[in-house]
């Protein structure tokens, strides 16, 4: 056997799936002046969407909050934003998982990690669970 002819065999043989190939994704929202997330497969910086900081209203809540949510919603950049990360996301993730690929962490991240970010990364959870993918997200910063 090849590395790859191997490590097939034994995917499918110990797998939980018929295919014997799974991808688990799990996305990171986080805030640049926080630092990177380690070991991130795809970066995307979302701080080029209106941010809910500057709307005193807005500054104490997080991006999981419907208000938030709501702000951002209105934004169509926001909008363009998922969908063109949608769409490149779900041509990606069937070629990452054709190469065997297991885990692939996907961080999204703005200025502090509150709001934009995790708005962001919540709508794209939603997005590829609704295709049959297995996502995860984590909120590295929401609550600093």
């Amino acid at each position: 056997h090849t590395v790859h002819t191997l490590r097939k065999m034994l995917v499918e043989r110990f797998s939980a799936t018929s295919d014997g190939n799974t991808l688990k994704i799990n996305i990171v929202s986080f805030g640049h002046k926080h630092g990177l997330p380690k070991d991130l497969d795809l970066l995307f910086d979302v701080r080029h969407l209106p941010n809910p900081y500057f709307v005193s209203s807005l500054r104490d809540k997080t991006g999981e909050d419907a208000k938030v949510i709501e702000f951002m919603d209105k934004s169509p950049l926001v909008k363009k934003t998922e969908e063109h990360f949608a769409k490149l996301l779900l041509f990606l993730l069937p070629q990452y998982k054709a190469e065997g690929k297991a885990y692939l962490t996907i961080g999204i991240g703005c200025t502090g990690g509150k709001h934009r970010s995790v708005k962001i990364a919540n709508s794209l959870k939603e997005i590829l669970k609704q295709k049959g993918w297995q996502v995860t997200v984590n909120h590295r910063d929401m609550q600093k």
